[in-house]
């Protein structure tokens, strides 16, 4: 007989108690399969999408699209004909550790196999799911049509969640633009080349009304919000600055793009910045410390998980790289911009987003010469680098025209004393202005 099973939100991992539903992937009536992708949701870590734990007919769908749920709210209801053999094995959400590429790649305790077809089965977000032959993680085929038509499903259009902010942004319809995922989703091109009047199918002029807009504080700006002001108001926070001639730093980069080892490298100034951070710390580690207040402890960390803040389609955001003080400068490049490109795409992962040590903001991208930056929670130092000028300098005795910038440092009072941080921002600065420390010393 069928039976009605309700799928409550799940634990997504992190701590996290509630997110934010973006998109229903189906509707009432569908048909959906075991670990078929049925709802986009939003939590304060990351965008991910919900696997379906039964097979069967969608019979109610119990929140709204932009609604905040809680964790085990029931969010929709399934028609299945079997019992619990439909269910989704485990309990706990691969968000808490990254799927594996391919079945060979996932541990031996986690495969299992589905009775009915001998196929392996890998952790997904929620449940196990099976990979067929041509799939995707994101539940697409490998080389599915292409459309070019109006997308949706029942109505809906698909996206993923920094292309609806892009067509937000813009005023734009998500609805009226041809669609040419590989889901039939509606991409980043698909919305740049409408609003550069590429696509007129059912064009309309965007439409804006009133003095005042008002955007519901949910996702990744409430998180940023509530964990800046705890910084703020936790963290006892002081800012010091120096200025320093990073000429030098800029003739090493130039030499290290031309070298073979550096040839399919995205070298920039913030990589040797972040590598002076990396070797300034083995000689002031209080900056790469934490206050336990419920043990009443200092943690001082000897690894260093380096935090990025970026800028990102969904808000401010702190991915960081793991254990990044084992990385030559070679691959503390390389993974600068694959952090970078991948926090500005918006997917970073949520583990991608947490057990940072210390943080580097970078605000010379927007022209900004310095800032007073507020600690990531949970850490003990930030680093700010501003924009690098051509600037009057004294160099050798006389006043040459040099390239010039200010590094601010805030840290948490209580874990750093004042000589500990001033002494970590005037070593930060010497090996800048000298990079040939950066060898010596690291």
């Amino acid at each position: 007989m069928p039976t009605i099973k309700s799928f409550p939100l799940p634990d997504l991992g992190e701590g996290l108690t509630e997110a934010d539903l973006l998109t229903w992937l189906v509707g009432v009536g569908d048909t959906v399969e075991l670990n078929q992708n049925i709802a986009e949701v939003e939590t304060a870590k990351a965008a991910v999408e919900l696997p379906s734990p039964f097979a069967g007919v969608v019979a109610a769908l119990h929140v709204s699209e932009g609604d905040t749920v809680e964790v085990g709210v029931p969010i929709i209801d399934i028609r299945v004909d079997g019992g619990d053999e439909d269910v989704a094995a485990p309990e706990s959400p691969a968000a808490e550790s990254p799927a594996p590429e391919s079945v060979e790649d996932a541990p031996e305790a986690d495969r299992a196999r589905s009775p009915e077809d001998g196929e392996e089965r890998v952790p997904v977000l929620v449940g196990y799911g099976v990979v067929k032959e041509g799939s995707s993680r994101r539940g697409g085929r490998a080389g599915a049509p292409v459309s070019t038509v109006p997308n949706g499903q029942n109505g809906k259009p698909l996206a993923a969640p920094p292309v609806r902010k892009l067509a937000k942004d813009n005023a734009v319809d998500l609805a009226e633009i041809p669609a040419t995922g590989t889901r039939g989703d509606v991409t980043r091109e698909d919305v740049e080349s409408y609003l550069q009047g590429e696509n007129t199918v059912g064009e309309v002029e965007p439409q804006r009304s009133g003095r005042e807009e008002r955007t519901p504080i949910k996702g990744v700006r409430k998180h940023t919000a509530d964990a800046m002001v705890r910084s703020a108001f936790t963290a006892p926070h002081v800012t010091e600055f120096v200025t320093v001639d990073v000429t030098e730093t800029l003739t090493l980069l130039d030499s290290l793009r031309s070298s073979a080892h550096f040839a399919e490298v995205r070298l920039t100034p913030l990589a040797l910045v972040a590598k002076a951070v990396l070797v300034a710390l083995k000689s002031n580690p209080s900056l790469n410390s934490s206050w336990d207040e419920a043990n009443q402890e200092i943690v001082t960390k000897y690894y260093v998980n380096l935090g990025i803040a970026a800028a990102t389609p969904r808000g401010l955001m702190v991915p960081n790289i793991k254990n990044a003080h084992e990385l030559s400068f070679v691959d503390l490049a390389r993974a600068l911009a694959d952090l970078t490109r991948t926090a500005k795409e918006g997917k970073s992962s949520p583990v991608d987003l947490s057990d940072g040590t210390i943080t580097i903001t970078n605000v010379g991208v927007f022209g900004v010469d310095a800032g007073t930056p507020i600690l990531n929670p949970g850490e003990a130092g930030i680093l700010c680098f501003g924009s690098i000028r051509r600037m009057p300098w004294e160099y050798q005795g006389e006043i040459a025209l040099r390239s010039v910038t200010t590094l601010s440092l805030s840290f948490d009072h209580r874990l750093v004393d004042g000589r500990q941080g001033s002494e970590f921002l005037a070593l930060v600065g010497r090996l800048l202005s000298d990079p040939l420390n950066l060898i010596a010393l690291g």
